[in-house]
């Protein structure tokens, strides 16, 4: 490629800036140059973006060297699929900078939920030359009638933060919409390149990616060093009976100065309520912050998420306080350091946050972890380690969603329709659907076609008509129905929130708006908000000067903590028994706790468990300490039960952390050393979790989102979509009918597949009872509540109590056991 027209160009253009081309982006230039197709996988600030996109750039000057600059292709040339529309704009900023500067008369456009109906019909009459897109948006694409003529012109597509979409069903969206767009043009289909940060099963991203195209191709690394400095916040004084979320506000005083010193900071929280909280918290800390600090999540109206992104450009703002909102590849030059509030719950997430610090070449990636309990300092030097030995979490690919597949059939039969033969063979080429069986493939579009056994007397149900030797959706209404609803990944429903006088301000989960009366008070952008009416799917509201106010919680805040920061946090253990000065100084600082807990009970190795059996006025309580994360010891302490009560009938109450879970019986538990291993055995798991959980009823709530993004629940017109509750009515209605008429159905199995596989994690519980097998279980039987068990306590109590008995609550508890 050295020598050729494009080379050249681009070669000239950056030396003018006084660039120089990285070895990696060079050899993705020639590959591209050359047609062939890989995966990108660099550090954060060297440049990932423009390893794809100038590489398509030096494939159109090869082509045409004599006259790239005056003529236009006039056609779609690189299709950039991208997970977030906060990163569009900053792409194709960087994008329409270049092509000018180098005299390509291109266009570049963005699709996606923000782009404006009078752009959108713009490109339907004409596509720009390089489209960025979501894959949403991209199946709104796929179900225009002239789809195929605009998209056979593609030769690259690129998909940005691969890593992010892989594992999730959007993933699967776009693996659906690689084997069209490569069906297309099956005799020189485009080429595909991903684009994705570190993953521990990177080969596996990149054969699922490339699935369609028999998953050849090449991974490019990028062999920088990247600099990172991680540094944590301590509290003065460390609480020897921590609990979760008590600590973090605290701090927020040792937080100013690091914000002072540093040019821009991102306080990067892990929910967005906590985001409300602590952007109020640190101006109440530095007035003198107002002007220059800035909130930024998914709730947040458009307007004021674009303006703080541009501000954040510009570098006139001194700190914004974020979610995962802004955790992918925007190119923030001005951030100099980033606060992480709270245990990032995984390795990847938190270089992820780090990178968006220091993001240029040679730049030191600096990152201070800020605990909200004493004990998470123990997953700062975790993450420390783990980062050292690049032990990075892979993201397993899903697998056979017959929801999405019902959804993206749907979307062809809209569109030009579809012949089911050469589908099935298409759809086969998938990583998710390489095992769909001809006899599924028949009952889909059977059940699209005449709603199955259990519908078929439904007009709504029969879906697809066969003309031509095609399956089609005719009806207007099923067609308006099914646009309506294209991409859909279910979600908690929301609600917009506006002013009563006009003026919108972000949305809000229909789940805590529904538990609000009017004149109650809520933060929202960090505005202080009155309820007082909600209609047609938006909340009313009006300023309030009120000084307190109820912060929003929204579902999902609570992620779990990865298999690889719980394997790094057992192995810091081994060290709490034998602290020297060569100990990390987090560990070393907490050595009044673990002084304690030696005492009272045992800190316990990578390679032991530990049981805590205590009595209190509560009851007999028993206390498991896997540091698996909260999911999996959720399911844990449902079969644990279930099989103490076969050796004697007992009830009782769970609750649970990161760290381990709690029973608590009015009874004494007959855990010991004689029945100990039995009780943690692998033998019989699946029958134990069937018997233990309410797997039906979890089936049944997870059906719903599986009925919506399967189309089989129509979610209402816009402005008048349905309440939560009316769609669980409807998903259980139809759940009670599969399960009488039709037990076979593909999307009740899934159902359940996914409670086993998500829900429960039924692989990694598994691994966790064989590797307790290999362990040595350590019960112990302290006369009080511990340090490790404390915060298990507190857990349990945060359900009966609001957060201002329950904080009193505390205080009685731990001045008791401080005597």
């Amino acid at each position: 490629m050295k020598g050729s027209p494009g080379y050249d160009t681009i070669i000239e253009w950056l030396t003018a800036k006084d660039f120089r081309p990285f070895g990696f982006q060079e050899e993705a230039w020639t590959a591209i140059a050359q047609g062939e197709s890989g995966l990108v996988n660099a550090p954060t600030g060297y440049g990932k973006t423009y390893s794809v996109f100038l590489g398509s750039v030096i494939r159109y000057i090869n082509e045409h060297p004599g006259d790239f600059r005056s003529r236009r292709p006039d056609a779609l040339q690189l299709l950039w699929v991208t997970p977030l529309r906060a990163l569009a704009k900053d792409i194709a900023r960087a994008m329409e900078e270049a092509l000018q500067e180098l005299g390509i008369p291109w266009k570049v456009g963005i699709r996606n939920g923000d782009t404006t109906p009078a752009e959108r019909q713009r490109q339907r009459n004409r596509l720009p030359e390089i489209l960025i897109i979501t894959p949403e948006s991209l199946h709104l694409l796929l179900a225009q009638k002239d789809y195929p003529r605009n998209l056979r012109s593609v030769n690259l597509v690129a998909i940005d933060e691969w890593h992010e979409l892989l594992g999730s069903k959007r993933g699967v969206q776009v693996e659906l919409a690689l084997s069209r767009i490569v069906a297309l043009r099956p005799d020189t289909p485009p080429a595909i390149f991903g684009i994705s940060a570190t993953v521990g099963n990177l080969e596996q991203a990149m054969e699922v990616l490339l699935f369609p195209l028999g998953g050849k191709g090449s991974i490019i690394r990028a062999t920088l060093p990247k600099k990172m400095e991680i540094l944590s916040v301590y509290p003065d004084e460390i609480e020897k009976y921590p609990w979760a979320g008590h600590l973090g506000i605290k701090l927020v005083d040792k937080i100013i100065p690091i914000i002072r010193e540093s040019r821009t900071t991102l306080v990067f929280i892990n929910t967005r309520g906590m985001t409300e909280r602590w952007y109020q918290a640190i101006l109440d800390a530095a007035p003198d912050l107002a002007g220059a600090i800035a909130i930024h999540h998914g709730s947040i109206e458009q307007e004021l998420r674009i303006w703080v992104e541009e501000a954040l450009h510009a570098g006139t703002l001194k700190v914004v306080v974020c979610t995962a909102s802004l955790d992918l590849g925007v190119d923030f030059r001005p951030v100099e350091t980033v606060i992480q509030v709270g245990s990032p719950k995984g390795v990847a997430r938190f270089l992820q946050r780090a990178g968006r610090s220091g993001h240029q070449p040679g730049a030191t990636s600096r990152i201070w972890f800020l605990p909200t309990h004493s004990l998470e300092l123990v997953e700062a030097a975790a993450l420390q380690e783990a980062i050292q030995e690049n032990l990075i979490e892979s993201r397993p690919p899903q697998m056979r969603c017959f929801d999405v597949l019902l959804q993206y059939c749907c979307t062809l039969a809209v569109s030009e329709g579809f012949d089911p033969d050469s589908l099935f063979h298409e759809v086969r080429s998938t990583h998710c659907y390489q095992d769909l069986s001809e006899d599924e493939w028949q009952w889909l579009t059977a059940f699209l076609h005449k709603g199955g056994k259990a519908l078929q007397q439904y007009d709504d149900y029969n879906k697809l008509e066969w003309i031509d030797d095609r399956f089609r959706i005719t009806s207007r209404r099923m067609a308006m129905r099914h646009r309506l609803h294209i991409g859909t990944i279910v979600s908690d429903a929301m609600l917009k929130v506006r002013f009563v006088t006009g003026g919108y301000i972000g949305i809000i989960e229909e789940y805590f708006i529904s538990r609000l009366e009017p004149g109650d008070v809520f933060t929202l952008a960090g505005k202080n908000l009155e309820l007082v009416m909600i209609k047609d799917m938006t909340v009313l509201v009006r300023k309030s000067n009120s000084r307190k106010s109820i912060v929003p919680s929204w579902n999902g805040g609570r992620m779990p903590l990865s298999a690889n920061l719980g394997k790094m946090l057992r192995r810091q253990f081994n060290e709490a028994g034998a602290l020297n000065s060569n100990s990390k100084r987090e560990l070393r600082v907490l050595e009044p706790l673990f002084s304690l807990q030696s005492e009272l009970s045992h800190v316990p190795r990578a390679d032991e468990l530990l049981i805590e059996q205590i009595e209190t006025r509560d009851g007999f309580h028993l206390f498991v300490f896997p540091f698996e994360g909260r999911l999996v010891h959720e399911a844990m302490a449902a079969i644990l039960a279930w099989r103490i009560s076969k050796i004697r009938p007992i009830t009782f109450s769970f609750a649970m952390n990161d760290y381990g879970f709690e029973l608590l019986s009015d009874q004494p538990i007959p855990v010991d050393d004689t029945n100990v291993y039995a009780l943690f055995s692998p033998e019989d798991l699946y029958l134990d979790i069937q018997r233990s959980v309410n797997s039906t009823e979890m089936a049944r709530r997870k059906f719903r989102d599986i009925a919506v993004i399967g189309g089989l629940i129509f979610q209402g017109m816009p402005g008048e979509h349905k309440k939560a509750r009316h769609l669980q009515a409807s998903a259980s209605l139809l759940f009670n009918v599969f399960r009488e008429y039709d037990p076979d159905n593909l999307l009740l199995r899934q159902a359940y597949q996914e409670v086993f596989d998500q829900q429960m994690e039924e692989v990694r519980l598994r691994d966790m009872l064989e590797r307790i097998q290999q362990s040595r279980i350590v019960l112990t039987f302290p006369d009080r509540l511990t340090p490790f068990c404390f915060p298990v306590k507190v857990d349990s109590l945060r359900e009966e109590l609001s957060s201002e008995k329950l904080e009193d609550r505390i205080r009685k508890m731990q001045l008791q056991l401080a005597r």
